[in-house]
């Protein structure tokens, strides 16, 4: 699914998660990740990841905005409702989407083309997830560009940058 198929409140709040991304990773434990639940096309739960600031391995920005949407639901079923996240939910993450039943999540930057720290089973897609059960749907790539060089490390940029003049190179011989 491209830019153009989302819904204008689904551009709307991928574009406020981006905008708060950029703001968190230059805050004080903070990391550059945000995301956002939508139930009818309003956002009823938003969150940053507050890992560090927090000192809990679980305050993913997915998990806030998870933790925030359920008390404004006075539930924890959550179907019917959209996940935004500036970058593709971990596997603890994607886990919590599911035991609270969302069934479609529209994510950043892709799990491929980010620092593998991010993920701790990186054997483990989010294609295996949809097939484990339930299909719900994903749609990545959003906004991609501008995220990806939050979720890089600089030995993985230059490495990629080495690999793209590389094959510059090669087209132009």
């Amino acid at each position: 699914m491209t830019y153009d198929q989302l819904s204008p409140n689904e551009r709307a709040a991928m574009r406020d998660a981006v905008d708060r991304a950029l703001w968190a990773k230059d805050q004080s434990g903070r990391a550059g990740i945000a995301a956002a639940v939508l139930r009818d096309g309003v956002s009823i739960g938003r969150g940053e990841n507050e890992v560090g600031l927090q000192a809990d391995p679980t305050k993913h920005a997915e998990m806030v905005a998870l933790t925030e949407a359920s008390h404004v639901m006075g539930q924890s079923d959550l179907s019917g409702c959209i996940m935004i996240s500036t970058l593709q939910p971990c596997e603890m993450c994607l886990a919590a989407l599911r035991f609270a039943g969302m069934e479609r999540v529209i994510l950043g930057a892709t799990q491929d083309k980010v620092a593998a720290k991010y993920f701790m089973f990186p054997g483990l897609s989010i294609d295996d997830f949809q097939a484990a059960g339930k299909p719900f749907e994903a749609i990545g790539g959003q906004f991609e560009i501008g995220l990806l060089p939050l979720y890089i490390d600089s030995q993985e940029q230059a490495s990629r940058r080495r690999r793209i003049e590389q094959s510059s190179r090669s087209r132009l011989e």
